[in-house]
């Protein structure tokens, strides 16, 4: 892609929302600043939080509404830290104005809204991308390092599992209409970590889930979240992916991550991991720390593409890859069947 700027400050952002909740309007503007690119608006419906954000970033500009800040901001790249559900839509008005997005994680809700989204920015030549900022988690990287080194032999499969017994929150991340559901949050990091892992294709994915247990005690009430939900994804290439988010379960796992192969398995949490391998009646168990996560490459690469037309590393394809499985779960649990995987 040729630059479409000369330089990163050219590149003046503004945020959809910036909440109370863990500052993250907050967090994306200091990251756009680390990466050159200027911090150039906020939109948040709260009056108190618009005022924190103009004590934070003195000079920005501030709206109440995405209307108002596509006809008055010369704002080029859009960040939206908003609720999953408003993404997709979000996304094409913003799109749909001449501007570049970056979607904070999940991307959408649907395949569909995924192909909307895409075939929108292709016809209106901007660059469409997901916050997944922990495609440079330590522990993920040290996982890629692992199984190319050859230590964990031919893959077979990968298990994926968080969650605890624990009530579901009220905040907007507990409804299912909201949210898409139990999977769509951690689950979508995990599942973004797996795929790099597995380099083949979607074959099916198989959904399970169980609902109701909580949604009495909640504010969401039919509308609640799941208690838990379980995918398979079944890949090409023979291996297989499993993926659990729980909030019933009394005996959590360990860790996130669980990767099996012929010659050993690794298993990993955020902060370490450990590498076992059997051979005859010996079993080795090499334990270590983790890397110090990268996130600070994900802004750099939306500079770099923009302003000298390095490739996108986070492309739309790519954040497509996780919905489409959570979208086939969804579907599957539905049905009581495995759905076929499709490609754009």
């Amino acid at each position: 892609m040729k630059p479409r700027f000369s330089s990163p400050a050219e590149i003046k952002v503004a945020v959809v929302g910036y909440g109370g909740i863990y500052n993250m309007g907050r967090i994306h503007l200091q990251d756009v600043q680390k990466a050159g690119m200027t911090p150039r608006a906020v939109v948040e419906l709260d009056p108190s939080r618009l005022a924190i954000a103009t004590q934070d970033f003195p000079g920005i500009q501030t709206y109440a509404a995405v209307d108002e800040m596509l006809a008055k901001s010369d704002a080029n790249l859009v960040i939206l830290i908003t609720p999953h559900n408003t993404h997709a839509p979000l996304a094409l008005q913003c799109i749909a104005a001449g501007r570049h997005v970056v979607c904070e994680k999940p991307f959408a809700i649907t395949t569909e809204e995924c192909d909307q989204m895409i075939a929108a920015a292709q016809k209106a030549d901007v660059v469409i991308s997901t916050f997944h900022n922990r495609h440079w988690d330590g522990s993920v990287m040290k996982a890629l390092e692992v199984v190319k080194s050859g230590k964990l032999g031919e893959i077979v499969r990968v298990e994926a599992h968080m969650g605890q017994r624990n009530q579901p929150g009220d905040v907007w991340r507990g409804s299912k209409s909201i949210s898409g559901g139990i999977l769509y949050d951690w689950g979508v990091h995990l599942l973004e970590y797996s795929l790099q892992l597995i380099d083949s294709e979607i074959i099916e994915v198989s959904g399970f889930s169980k609902r109701g247990f909580w949604a009495p005690e909640t504010r969401w009430k039919d509308d609640t979240i799941e208690d838990e939900a379980f995918a398979v994804v079944r890949f090409k290439n023979g291996v297989w992916l499993t993926l659990c988010m729980t909030h019933i379960d009394s005996n959590p796992k360990r860790g996130m991550v669980e990767v099996t192969g012929t010659k050993g398995s690794l298993w990993w949490d955020y902060e370490k991991h450990e590498i076992i391998v059997k051979e005859g009646d010996t079993t080795t168990v090499t334990q270590g720390r983790n890397p110090k996560e990268k996130w600070e490459n994900y802004y750099a690469n939306i500079a770099d593409h923009l302003s000298k037309g390095e490739p996108l590393v986070i492309t739309p394809e790519w954040a497509r890859r996780p919905i489409h499985i959570l979208d086939l779960a969804n579907q599957s649990a539905a049905q009581g069947r495995a759905i076929a995987a499709r490609y754009a």
